[in-house]
């Protein structure tokens, strides 16, 4: 078996003290660059890889963050819009040293835990939370330890969250539509959350704002990502004797089933009636007609809150708990035709 090469090693090899190695292996300041360089190149010519368990013990820490992560509709990670989240996140996590580790329904139920209990069972540095229901009360009762933690998309008391801005950006798709002339806009909107009350109270400003009535028939109700529902709301939409010409969708994925319902009609995207999405994925950017949305910068999203995730857990008592708002860009695409008085 192969003796492990250890810091002595490298200080030996490098002519310089143990304490200088491990300054240049933990990136401090107080050495020059090229020194950290040539220690960091004989380290990785050596064969020398950190240990981490007595890494842990010397910090008090695991280097490992927990990733709770519930998707509802069981599309996990191909989930488009979380997964790019949940990528950025893990790049920026990852860059500053920690691994990621989820946490798991399956084996919390198998062990009886709570997410709590398994992130004290697997001794978290921090943990994220993102896509899950927020109402449920082990949600809660993490949010309210005292382990570090971020939210994407909610806000609990006193605790950090990223999130994107849906008021401004339904108030961006719904200024846009109108400007193309529309005046008959329907909205098929997500499931009861945070994001969803945000979207409809701005929806329903903003058209305030502009003037225009929105009967309440035209506003419905589809879960996010579920094309069978859109598929359904659409339908109903169309049926009405004086039915919108532009239908808002909670997200890009859910449109494609307002897409089928409106083609089962005979009908075309944007010629005899307009739509628009939400979130700005690949797919809806590569489709023919090209999707009007709003794009969410969800690189923006998980980078900010891994590095803020980091700042809390490495300098706790210098880190304050605040609402990041990260904004998104309105794509005109063409799915929203121009109607000419």
């Amino acid at each position: 078996m192969a003796r492990r090469i250890s810091l002595k090693d490298i200080a030996t090899a490098c002519n310089v003290s143990v304490a200088t190695v491990s300054k240049a292996l933990n990136d401090q300041d107080d050495i020059g660059e090229k020194t950290k360089e040539h220690i960091r190149e004989t380290a990785a010519e050596m064969g020398y890889f950190p240990n981490f368990a007595a890494k842990a013990l010397k910090t008090n820490r695991t280097y490992n963050i927990g990733v709770l992560f519930v998707d509802e509709a069981q599309s996990g990670l191909t989930h488009d819009y979380f997964s790019s989240v949940l990528d950025s996140f893990k790049r920026t996590v990852e860059a500053g040293g920690y691994d990621v580790t989820f946490i798991s329904g399956g084996v919390m139920a198998n062990r009886n835990m709570s997410y709590l209990e398994h992130a004290r069972y697997r001794n978290f540095d921090g943990v994220m939370i993102a896509c899950v229901d927020f109402m449920d009360p082990q949600v809660g009762e993490l949010a309210r330890s005292a382990i570090p933690l971020v939210t994407i998309d909610y806000v609990f008391n006193d605790r950090s969250a990223i999130i994107s801005d849906n008021v401004q950006g339904i108030s961006d798709l719904l200024t846009y539509v109108y400007k193309q002339g529309h005046r008959k806009i329907a909205y098929i909107h997500g499931a009861d959350s945070s994001v969803t009350q945000a979207r409809l109270k701005s929806f329903y400003k903003t058209a305030m704002e502009l003037g225009l009535e929105i009967p309440e028939e035209y506003i419905l109700e589809a879960d996010y990502r579920d094309t069978v529902g859109a598929f359904n709301a659409t339908n109903k939409l169309l049926e009405l004797k004086d039915r919108p010409t532009c239908i808002l969708y909670p997200d890009d994925f859910a449109a494609f089933g307002g897409v089928n319902a409106i083609r089962g009609k005979g009908l075309r995207v944007p010629d005899d009636i307009s739509i628009a999405g939400y979130d700005g994925i690949e797919i809806a950017m590569r489709y023919s007609p090209q999707l009007t949305t709003i794009v969410q910068d969800t690189e923006s999203l998980g980078r900010k809150a891994a590095e803020k995730l980091i700042d809390s857990i490495e300098n706790p008592m210098t880190t304050f708990s605040e609402q990041v708002v990260v904004s998104g860009k309105l794509n005109e695409g063409e799915s929203v035709g121009e109607i000419r008085e």
